[in-house]
């Protein structure tokens, strides 16, 4: 019989294994919001989303509410990686009708308790910050506001509702015992992210002062604070649907005393535990927590001896009347009786004061049974442990999970087989998890007062990032201004009087329709390259057909390409070559004889070296366009300042450099800016496609414009592609109230300060060169890397706009932007990583609502030119930045419907819209003949 009662009580390490993953459905019900309230782990968001760091400082005051006591703490933290707090603290017992009454005499008293405290120890002059452990199931919608879910260790106080009843203190955060737990064994070098209690914690039993590692209080059960089993972790915040935070990381209260309760535990349930929940005050409830918390495991010994007796298997010829009294075992006793050397004699006593004459085989059968029931509590917490640590091992994408784990309670501390148990069981269910438990020391009240510094310590952060960012956050009044002042300067750069003052330019490009490939002209103001209007007839010359040479210059890189140009479809070949910065910034001559290499090793490589084939120039640099195939360069910008360039033909300069190196097959028949190249590509497959736009490692724009608008070039019937180089809008000075301090140390640096102060607020460029100045400005004010100069982020360029969008990236754990980080060297916490994440998405963001306002001004003018209530356009748009940042797109097209609603914008990424788009060009210019062979 003793027999088949220990092995009912032994569960085996696959049975172990079936709760593990039970426990990890469970955690997942409840972390989602559709099944939250079916779930019997409730993993309730705590708002803790940071463990301490070592700076936290000052005094703070902590009330902890027990089971039959009140206990106030005043700590102090001195800033020193928290390695001696000292805790002055006074115990008030309860009476005990508090307990059962309402829950304003409940309150009342804790404020009588907190008032007695400090007039004790004289009153401060200014307002305590006040941490409030309320060990209770509680819903949180903030780290200082909590909604009771149940009452629970025989409280039942009515009409409670949250209520300011604590004069001259602030309530900064209240919270789960659980926490406290984690957070005290956070003040080490290395952070707790797990916490885990088993059974009553332990209190300090007198009021005096202490250094934490110098006078440490005796720990004594005599003033219980609680007698379940609960844990929490730090969960990564977006899986926490019950809360809105959607980054970093935020510690979940699981509540899993829970589990079970829906039936999942019930292969696991003895006769034994059957009879324990019946006679409970909760039948059906707490089913996990009546397998594991010390206020239950001596009951199921109870049931056990019962049982055993009944079968003649214990205290023969002895009364086992006593044994049916409730909670005459306690887990006290069963923690004495299994101790290996006095277990036996502890047995006999406790057996002896209950009125039994137990013989030795009595007593020994005793204690096989009461390490069975502490044995399997081991076993079944190391279920639940290692569900958490596999649990946050998956969802961080770790091959292997490094962790500490905080324990609490007299199950952990008094037994070494607990212990043992605890960790081993654990480490057989979760291998891939190496976790160090560590015991808390007054988990519930320094606990406390960690978790309310941490929160003093964030809010401050909080509130310096806030500041140091508000100039980058544009308000919605701000964008619309930008927007207004964009069609401004549209509107001066259109006019012939006025051009030269505007700082965007409006470019005539002498592109006067967009493509359709039906391969020949239709007429109707669109179709045809010559720009035939809607009052002509179609001049049904041919269109879009061939083999072409197209060239792609608009940043370091550049590409040579070769188009062949069919009815239905359009093929590509092409091959990039880096531009090295000593040509970029040399001399013209060896800009445009690098270039020419380049496409004679292309052609070379492509055997097209004895062919002569129209060639399509993609110069993507403000120039005046004085034709087709002629082109001033204007001014330089994205880094570029090769001499002996800016004012001359650039068509010109390539001729010149073909001759220099006697390559006599280039046939140069357009130049076109990149912006119109993605216009002219994307209008080949829509129609509707007006609108180019280039956001990459600069940016530009242009839209189809009425000739009669455009005062700088002749003729008023039709319209002309206008290149807007509108990346040098603002350098006269109109968005100098956009530019901040950041824009202002980045700006200074460039080759062209002063210059393109649009583009340097958007591009991908300067993007990454503003996050770093952003980063310096947080470490200067101790609010990033803990005010550690690193200097590797005083080097410019260091931190890549590819960076951004990798950071940003939707599902990247911030381990994944934590090794990012330190590839630069910079050793980077977990809210560091949170921060600079921050910081990212806040440049982005500020970038594609900029180029929102200025595109809304653009489509704006285009629906009001044509006088239409509502205007339905394409956006031909290209550029690194636009197609690979996670998030710019998105935020562009949100920003652009809320500043111009009376507009419908369809965005049509391009496909090499540079190089197709020039070669389609070429199409044109060089096929665009009248059947007896005219121009």
């Amino acid at each position: 019989q003793v027999q088949r009662a220990l092995l009912a009580l032994t569960i085996p390490l696959e049975t172990l294994q079936a709760v593990k993953g039970r426990m990890m459905q469970a955690m997942c019900k409840g972390l989602s919001r559709q099944t939250h309230a079916q779930a019997s782990v409730r993993m309730l968001p705590t708002y803790v989303c940071s463990t301490p760091d070592g700076t936290e400082k000052g005094d703070l005051l902590v009330v902890e509410l027990c089971q039959s006591h009140v206990r106030t703490l005043w700590v102090t933290l001195l800033g020193n990686r928290n390695q001696s707090p000292q805790v002055m603290y006074k115990i008030f017992d309860m009476p005990g009708n508090i307990t059962q009454g309402t829950g304003e005499a409940l309150f009342d008293f804790i404020a009588q308790c907190v008032h007695q405290f400090l007039a004790g120890i004289s009153s401060p002059q200014h307002r305590l910050p006040l941490g409030f452990v309320f060990p209770f199931s509680c819903r949180q919608t903030r780290l200082d506001k909590a909604e009771l879910i149940s009452w629970s260790k025989g409280f039942s106080c009515s009409d409670v509702e949250g209520k300011d009843v604590i004069y001259h203190v602030d309530v900064v955060a209240l919270m789960n015992d659980t926490v406290g737990t984690m957070m005290t064994c956070s003040m080490g070098r290395e952070p707790c992210e797990v916490a885990l209690i088993v059974g009553e914690q332990w209190a300090p039993h007198e009021p005096e002062w202490w250094v934490l590692g110098e006078a440490v209080p005796v720990l004594t059960p005599s003033l219980p604070t609680d007698k379940g089993t609960n844990s929490c972790f730090m969960a990564e915040a977006q899986q926490v649907e019950m809360a809105e935070e959607t980054s970093g990381r935020m510690c979940v209260n699981t509540e899993w005393g829970c589990f079970g309760d829906d039936g999942t535990l019930s292969d696991i349930l003895t006769p034994y535990d059957q009879l324990l929940d019946q006679e409970s005050s909760n039948p059906g409830e707490k089913r996990f927590e009546k397998l594991v918390g010390s206020l239950y495991l001596g009951e199921i010994v109870r049931h056990v001896l019962i049982a055993l007796a009944a079968e003649k298997a214990l205290f023969l010829g002895s009364s086992v009347a006593v044994l049916r009294t409730k909670d005459v075992l306690k887990t006290q006793q069963l923690l004495e009786i299994i101790d290996n050397e006095e277990g036996m004699a502890k047995a006999s006593r406790a057996l002896e004061a209950l009125g039994l004459q137990p013989s030795e085989r009595d007593c020994c059968r005793v204690q096989q049974i009461c390490r069975a029931v502490m044995s399997r509590a081991a076993a079944l917490c190391a279920a639940g442990l290692a569900a958490i640590l596999s649990h946050m091992c998956q969802s961080r994408e770790l091959e292997q999970l490094v962790v500490n784990v905080g324990v609490d309670g007299e199950l952990y501390r008094g037994h070494t087989s607990f212990r043992e148990i605890l960790q081993s069981v654990t480490g057989l269910l979760a291998p891939e998890c190496m976790a160090t438990l560590l015991p808390s020391v007054d988990g519930t009240g320094l606990g406390a007062a960690m978790v309310t510094a941490v929160a003093l310590r964030l809010a401050a952060q909080r509130r310096g990032v806030d500041q140091l960012l508000a100039p980058l956050r544009l308000s919605r009044t701000d964008l619309e201004r930008v927007q207004a002042l964009m069609r401004q300067e549209m509107e001066l750069g259109l006019g012939r009087e006025t051009n030269a003052n505007a700082s965007v330019r409006m470019l005539p490009t002498y592109v006067c329709g967009t493509p359709d490939g039906t391969g020949e002209c239709r007429g109707l103001g669109r179709g045809c390259w010559r720009g035939c209007s809607p009052a002509d007839a179609p001049c049904g010359l041919p269109t879009e057909r061939g083999e072409f040479l197209a060239l792609d210059l608009g940043g370091t890189n550049f590409r040579v390409l070769v188009v062949h140009v069919a009815q239905d479809s359009i093929r590509m070949a092409s091959e990039i070559y880096v531009i090295p910065t000593t040509v970029t910034q040399g001399t013209g001559e060896a800009l445009f004889d690098h270039i020419i290499e380049c496409i004679m090793d292309f052609q070379l490589k492509q055997d097209l070296m004895e062919q002569v084939l129209p060639l399509g120039f993609t110069f993507s640099f403000p120039c005046q366009q004085l034709g087709l195939d002629k082109a001033v360069l204007l001014s330089w910008t994205k880094g570029f300042s090769a001499s002996g360039c800016v004012g001359r033909d650039v068509v010109q300069l390539l001729r010149e450099a073909a001759q220099r190196k006697q390559h006599l097959g280039l046939k140069v028949v357009a130049v076109v800016n990149d912006t119109v190249g993605t216009m002219m590509s994307c209008g080949y497959e829509d129609p509707k496609c007006e609108i180019g736009l280039i956001v990459g490692t600069g940016t530009n724009a242009c839209y189809m414009e009425e000739m009669q608008n455009v005062g700088t070039v002749e003729g008023e019937q039709g319209r002309m592609c206008i290149n807007m180089e509108w990346g040098a809008f603002g350098d006269n000075g109109c968005l100098d109230d956009i530019f901040t301090d950041f824009d202002r140390l980045v700006d200074e640096k460039t080759i062209n300060a002063g210059k393109q102060r649009f583009e340097k607020l958007i591009s991908g460029m300067y993007l990454g060169e503003i996050v770093r100045h952003i980063l310096l400005a947080l470490v200067e004010k101790q609010l990033l890397f803990r005010g550690k100069p690193y200097p590797r982020l005083q080097t410019r360029d260091i931190f890549q706009t590819k960076f951004l969008s990798t950071i940003e990236m939707d599902g990247l754990g911030l381990r994944q932007v934590r090794a990012i980080l330190q590839d630069l060297e910079l050793q980077a916490s977990f809210e560091d990583s949170v921060l600079v994440r921050e910081v990212c998405q806040t440049v982005s963001l500020r970038a594609a609502q900029l180029c929102a306002a200025g595109l809304a001004a653009v489509v704006e003018k285009m629906r009001e030119n044509r006088g239409l209530a509502q205007l339905a356009v394409t956006v031909g748009v290209d550029g690194t930045l636009y197609k690979m940042h996670p998030h710019f797109s998105q935020h562009l097209q949100q920003m652009l419907r809320d500043l111009a609603p009376k507009c419908t914008v369809t965005f049509l990424q391009s496909e090499d819209g540079s190089g197709k788009g020039a070669a389609l060009v070429a199409a044109v210019a060089c096929r665009g003949t009248d059947p007896q062979g005219q121009p």
